[in-house]
């Protein structure tokens, strides 16, 4: 499985400590892990919550990540604007026992963490718990694993129902803030990682256009 990292920019010092906790957990599972950033407060390219969910709705869209890991300070802002995207079912996650639940339960395909609230001693060890408990064994099983069945039959109901409230990826891209997208698609791996991965066609073909143009939009 192909897991993407995306932090934003006011966790940014804390991104080596995530990203370590999840290839230490990931990568033994046989998972490859793609960090997009931010890599440090300094970086040239910031994103803010709202870049993390255009981001995720962007890799998971197009085939270059089956996984988005994100989150934000109380990890509420990067769940929201995940979950405005088309395709993409984003829990919060702020113990082993919610990745877990979500895991077993929602199946979806992203979690958002808080890397400010309650992130203090042995926030390295929580990570790695977390991870584990999302990453191993096989998901979507049902907890109790008698309304398994319920709960698929539930996840197929709100599959169905985003794709009729949601527009197509690409659609929402070419409607997008132009200067916004340039931006959040401006990181310093972005374009490596990106169109080694992504295998759909349109978006990919699109997003080339993008990175090749324009400067990257300051945040806050």
């Amino acid at each position: 499985m192909k897991i993407a990292l995306i932090i934003e920019n006011s966790q940014a010092a804390k991104s080596e400590t995530v990203h370590a906790a999840l290839t230490a957990v990931a990568e033994p599972m046989g998972h490859q892990v793609f960090h997009y950033g931010m890599y440090a407060p300094e970086d040239k390219a910031s994103l803010t919550y709202v870049m993390n969910g255009l981001l995720t709705g962007i890799l998971l869209n197009s085939g270059a990540a089956d996984f988005v890991v994100t989150g934000c300070g109380t990890g509420m802002g990067s769940m929201l604007a995940c979950n405005s995207m088309p395709g993409v079912f984003c829990g919060l996650v702020i113990d082993p026992t919610d990745a877990f639940l979500f895991g077993q339960i929602n199946d979806g395909n992203a979690i958002s963490m808080p890397y400010a609230k309650g992130f203090g001693w042995a926030a390295e060890l929580n990570l790695q718990d977390v991870y584990r408990k999302l990453f191993e064994g096989e998901r979507g099983l049902g907890y109790p694993r008698e309304r398994a069945e319920i709960m698929r039959k539930n996840r197929g109901v709100l599959k169905d129902l985003k794709a009729v409230t949601c527009k197509d990826m690409l659609t929402v891209l070419k409607s997008m803030d132009q200067d916004l997208l340039k931006a959040a698609v401006a990181g310093e791996r972005f374009s490596e990682y990106f169109f080694a991965n992504a295998t759909d066609e349109g978006i990919r073909d699109y997003l080339k256009s993008v990175v090749s143009a324009a400067p990257v939009l300051e945040t806050v």
